[in-house]
């Protein structure tokens, strides 16, 4: 395949997809049923459910007093980086190149995190923090669902896991994109997703960076490289910095947009790139909270092979060295 023609039909592809598809999310105000929800998953196309979970006690009860109470004397796992950009690609002038950035991993008790929040929320110029609950949040469990139910019994499984992410406007999740049927609960404050689909990698502008992780030194976040690493395949371009790393594509793509207020629920299909911001909004006491459900995507089908090939043909055609 010369370069020409590889370009050409990934153009062809991605320009189809565009005029076939909506240009925004679809908006639900009852959650659908479960053949209902597996016509999206069959499509891998997203839609937000408006409400579906404003009766939860979460979304009802859940404050900083509340919380306080809940988990009173649990340690919870944080990570922590010094500009919001956990898991992003970062550029070190320390070491003159992009590194895909993880965080320092801090164990903490849950209201001296949650002050921390509030306080950098409010303050400018305070410290910040990048936030992860995984497996330490058991007392909150009866405020939400264990599972959402016309995901469950569509995809006819448990899912995978299910995460509570707390933190504040200073936290960015850079695009990137995962192997699970999403569903996105928002609780407290807003989020506001950017939505890409598989098939836009030829406007992403991936590459292998050098991995490294925030270490301490004394009251300092410093990047330190990892050792003996396997590079990162990792996006690179930013849908709101649409001329910066740009690739040979990445005019083609169409980005959703949508933002969940509390009580509302995203279907975020599987393999779509995402990047996530979020804000507080008056009354929400300087932190926001969700909680997502991951389902493990199911690999036969069309879906991952096509994207796998547009994958190929990209690097084929423009001779990058991605894995």
């Amino acid at each position: 395949m010369t370069q020409n023609s590889g370009q050409q039909a990934l153009e062809e592809l991605i320009n189809t997809f565009n005029e076939l598809n909506s240009q925004v999310v679809e908006e639900l105000h009852h959650e659908p049923s479960p053949l209902e929800f597996m016509r999206y998953v069959a499509r891998n196309t997203p839609f937000v459910i408006r409400g579906a979970a404003s009766s939860w006690k979460a979304t009802q009860e859940w404050n900083t007093a509340y919380l306080l109470s809940a988990l009173q004397g649990q340690s919870v796992n944080v990570a922590v980086t010094p500009y919001g950009n956990a898991d992003s690609p970062t550029y070190s002038p320390e070491h003159d190149a992009t590194l895909f950035v993880k965080p320092h991993q801090d164990e903490q008790q849950f209201d001296e995190f949650l002050k921390h929040v509030v306080e950098q929320e409010n303050d400018p110029d305070f410290p910040p923090t990048n936030d992860n609950f995984r497996d330490e949040y058991l007392p909150l469990f009866p405020d939400a669902y264990r599972d959402i139910p016309f995901a469950r019994i569509a995809l006819q499984k448990q899912p995978d896991a299910v995460n509570l992410w707390i933190g504040n406007s200073k936290s960015v999740t850079a695009i990137h994109k995962d192997n699970y049927e999403n569903i996105y609960v928002q609780i407290v404050g807003r989020k506001h997703f950017v939505l890409l689909p598989s098939l836009c990698y030829p406007c992403m502008n991936e590459k292998l960076l050098p991995p490294a992780t925030y270490c301490r030194q004394g009251q300092d976040l410093v990047l330190c490289l990892d050792e003996n690493p396997d590079p990162v395949p990792f996006a690179t371009w930013d849908p709101d910095q649409p001329d910066k790393n740009r690739d040979v594509l990445s005019h083609l793509a169409r980005p959703l947009r949508v933002t969940l207020e509390p009580g509302d629920m995203l279907y975020l299909p599987a393999m779509w790139y995402h990047k996530v911001t979020q804000s507080c909004a008056e009354g929400d006491e300087g932190f926001v909270a969700a909680i997502n459900y991951w389902y493990d995507m199911d690999f036969a089908g069309p879906l991952y092979p096509l994207a796998s090939f547009a994958r190929a043909v990209h690097v084929e055609t423009n001779g990058k060295s991605s894995s």
